[in-house]
């Protein structure tokens, strides 16, 4: 959620953002919003006010009754009485209109980062490293599909009996893999410094709207039928979603930032408005799994977490031997919450192209705003500081199923047998190759 006090002191700051978020929509909202403060400005200082003066009457009415001016008292008195119940209709309407704010707020994405660059979309994206060189093969490369099906690891058809499309079952050295990457991914992270969590793979809409997944993006959720433990749940879509509300409403001690966690989970995607996008295998998927990179720091720290978590996916990438490339998202391609994001991009050699594996996002403040998330800076000169809003990081390390995807698709052979990286073999048992 965007600062409120943000929007008043620097509105033409806004509209820009959200102009070249290509949400110039979104504009006429500013004025409310500014509309709405000052009229919040004008009813706390008439709470106020009233406040300061029930003070100094509440004094008034006991020295009036010692004086024997018991008429006079009862009069002050009931001037007091009204004074509460104008208060008390001020605060209920600051509630609501605290409400209607919150409200438009949320509807706001998250404002680029100063170094992020204009573009309409992922066109303008500017490639800043390549790493790797896609493999030279002397045969036409098959699909992970056309691999898989000839393998017998991936069975598309029974998974659709199942469940329909989208989702997929992993056989013999199929599912050993995917078990083989999340432990290697997990390892990686550990050896990064990050602690290892197992988390509800069911949250509630609080916990989803901290993150920013909601209201915006309902639709691309699955959501619980009936309430769960007093509230409407989702199936969470990444374990961002409760990895990052982990200290929601907590003040963090400044010392022990940043916090750095990584998690396997399923994720659950509806995947509304995506039709006709990588249906067939196993890249876009209503399931799949995957290791999320997350960390909690400060401001001071955000850009620098930002480049190390960047790099921590990237040295997995390194280490399976898999060409990919980093590119900087332009302020049109932008995720809602995201202030900066670098994506990372594998190679896939039946489609002659990098495709997406990682989005490593800086969220700045803003979903640290929606969760209440805050750190206490050291006290200065002995005196104990105010606390501050956190930022919020996270990245995939990575997912499991497009790593999946490029280690079947570059490590193929002319024979149809797949090459297995390396570092992955003790994870498959000794196992180097599947034919």
């Amino acid at each position: 959620m965007l600062d409120p006090n943000l929007v008043v002191q620097d509105p033409e700051r806004i509209r820009t953002g959200l102009r070249n978020r290509n949400k110039a929509e979104l504009e006429p909202v500013v004025d409310q919003l500014i509309e709405l403060a000052g009229t919040r400005t004008s009813m706390i200082s008439e709470r106020d006010g009233l406040r300061m003066q029930r003070n100094t009457l509440s004094k008034e009415i006991g020295a009036l009754f010692k004086a024997g001016r018991g008429d006079e008292a009862k009069e002050t008195k009931a001037k007091v009485q009204a004074g509460n119940a104008r208060i008390s209709e001020l605060e209920s309407a600051l509630d609501a209109l605290e409400a209607q704010r919150n409200g438009l707020l949320l509807e706001f994405p998250n404002l680029p980062a100063l170094d992020v660059p204009e573009g309409a979309d992922e066109s303008d994206n500017p490639v800043l490293r390549t790493w790797g060189t896609p493999p030279a093969l002397d045969f036409e490369p098959q699909s992970h599909v056309e691999l898989g099906a000839a393998l017998d690891i991936i069975d598309l058809e029974r998974s659709a009996k199942l469940t329909g499309a989208r989702f997929s079952i992993l056989k013999g050295a199929g599912a050993r893999l995917e078990r083989a990457l999340v432990n290697y991914f997990l390892d990686m992270a550990a050896v990064h410094g990050y602690t290892e969590l197992m988390v509800p793979y069911i949250v509630h809409r609080r916990i989803l709207e901290g993150t920013a997944q909601l209201p915006k993006f309902e639709s691309d959720l699955f959501k619980i039928a009936g309430e769960l433990n007093g509230s409407d749940a989702f199936l969470i879509p990444t374990a961002e979603v409760p990895v990052t509300n982990l200290h929601r409403e907590e003040i963090l001690d400044g010392e022990t930032l940043p916090l750095k966690y990584a998690a396997f989970t399923p994720c659950f995607r509806s995947e509304a408005g995506s039709a006709g996008r990588d249906v067939r295998g196993i890249i876009r998927q209503h399931q799949f799994h995957k290791v999320e990179l997350v960390q909690v720091t400060t401001p001071e720290q955000s850009a620098e977490a930002h480049e190390a978590l960047t790099a921590h996916a990237e040295a997995v990438l390194k280490s399976l031997n898999l060409p990919y490339r980093v590119s900087l998202l332009c302020t049109g391609d932008l995720s809602f919450g995201a202030q900066k994001c670098y994506d990372i991009e594998v190679w896939l050699p039946s489609q002659g192209a990098y495709r997406e594996i990682s989005s490593c996002s800086n969220f700045g403040d803003f979903q640290a705003r929606r969760m209440g998330l805050r750190w206490r800076p050291e006290p200065v000169d002995g005196k104990k500081q105010k606390p501050r809003l956190c930022h919020t990081i996270n990245g995939s390390g990575l997912a499991v199923g497009r790593t999946m995807v490029a280690i079947l698709e570059n490590g193929q052979r002319a024979d149809g047998s797949i090459a297995l990286p390396e570092v992955l073999q003790p994870y498959m048992g000794g196992l180097a190759e599947i034919r």
